[in-house]
């Protein structure tokens, strides 16, 4: 069972996680750009894989019961890490491509939190977690 979960759980964050993550990134560019078409696709991207990118934190936990090691240190960081990426997606990342999108819309300026830094943060982020799901720093686990 420990290796369908681990299947799944990495399955998931390559497929969900990443596109994710390009689109958000790929967002702001084209946004100085002004390019209406490209940015309604970037944030339908940003918004369906965000919601279905749950995935990867319940099978991760799923794993990690599985593998006794939800009280470790270097899970409990990445399960922040994840936590804090998934706050600034749903709360500053989306919600920002939609004022953006929709002042773009209309001919406005649009204002707001500078989504290239937020999503070079929310990169980061998922980088880290992504690091301390492979050296498992203090793990007995003989890697």
């Amino acid at each position: 069972m420990t290796k369908v979960l681990l299947s799944v759980h990495v399955l998931a964050a390559i497929v969900l996680i990443g596109p994710v993550t390009v689109a958000a990134s790929l967002f702001p560019r084209h946004a100085r750009a002004k390019e209406v078409g490209v940015l309604r696709v970037l944030h339908r991207i940003s918004t369906g894989y965000a919601v279905a990118g749950l995935a990867v934190p319940v099978f991760g936990i799923a794993l990690a019961g599985q593998m006794h090691v939800l009280g470790d240190a270097w899970l409990v960081i990445s399960m922040a890490l994840t936590a804090v990426a998934a706050l600034l997606l749903a709360l500053v990342i989306v919600p920002g491509q939609r004022r953006v999108l929709a002042a773009l819309e209309k001919d406005e300026n649009a204002g707001g939190p500078n989504l290239g830094m937020v999503t070079g943060l929310f990169a980061l982020a998922w980088a880290v977690v992504v690091v301390l799901m492979i050296v498992r720093p203090g793990s007995t686990t003989g890697v």
